[in-house]
């Protein structure tokens, strides 16, 4: 019987340890780290992520791997690529991204109805756990959407009404609850400006209200003051028969 070496065993070992990376691995792996990006709050909803080439810097890995793990993110409703501008973040999970592309197709009441229920309780749960940091943010967004607003056809008064919005979630300080909101941000941002064309009122007091209410810890005003104008955009929707 012929003993078998330890250097032999070692070097056998050794062998399998260090077997080369399969190309399907290696894209999985810049997937998952782009993915981090988005999770970690990086790459934030509505931003557009960095070009092929700084993608390439940053995985340190070929602009084929880089173009297919951006494609995974894609798939996954979570990228979303732009002719001529660029590829942006629109969901912060796989879950969020399925959730998207579920309301994308949504009616434009339904999504209205929705937003009561979130919108509301989001406004009250903020009166009572905002902090400084969300105050000095939700004054500023508000600023910006006063200013805005003169021009309210425009690209960024919806940007601007949209982060409002979500600065109010973000200020309720509740994790799950912020997750599924952003997975509804396009779809919320279309409605609006679908109405904002068709000359809808901005509400504008409704909302300085709203914010004021969020920083003076009064949650039932804060909600009264969301569900007024929201009340008022769902009822030029007929009732569904």
């Amino acid at each position: 019987m012929t003993r078998r070496s330890h250097t032999t065993i070692c070097d056998e070992r050794y062998s399998v340890a260090v077997q080369p990376v399969r190309r399907t691995s290696l894209i999985a792996q810049v997937t998952e780290q782009l993915r981090a990006e988005i999770r970690s709050g990086r790459w934030q909803i509505g931003a557009r992520i960095p070009t092929e080439p700084e993608l390439t810097e940053l995985t340190g890995t070929g602009r084929n791997t880089v173009r297919e793990a951006v494609q995974a993110l894609v798939h996954a409703g979570m990228l979303e690529r732009r002719q001529g501008s660029g590829t942006y973040v629109i969901a912060a999970s796989d879950l969020g991204g399925t959730l998207g592309k579920y309301f994308a197709d949504a009616e434009e009441r339904d999504v209205l109805e929705l937003r009561l229920a979130l919108d509301t309780t989001a406004a009250a749960l903020a009166a009572r756990r905002r902090d400084d940091v969300d105050i000095a943010n939700l004054r500023r967004l508000l600023d910006e959407r006063s200013v805005k607003d003169e021009d309210a056809a425009s690209r960024t008064v919806i940007e601007a009404d949209v982060e409002l919005h979500r600065a109010i979630v973000v200020a309720s300080h509740n994790a799950v609850y912020l997750e599924f909101y952003d997975s509804l941000l396009p779809t919320i941002e279309q409605v609006i400006r679908s109405r904002v064309f068709k000359g809808d009122d901005s509400y504008d007091a409704e909302h300085q209200e709203m914010v004021q209410a969020v920083i003076d810890g009064d949650s039932e005003r804060a909600a009264t003051a969301a569900r007024c104008f929201l009340d008022a955009l769902i009822a030029d929707y007929p009732d569904a028969r």
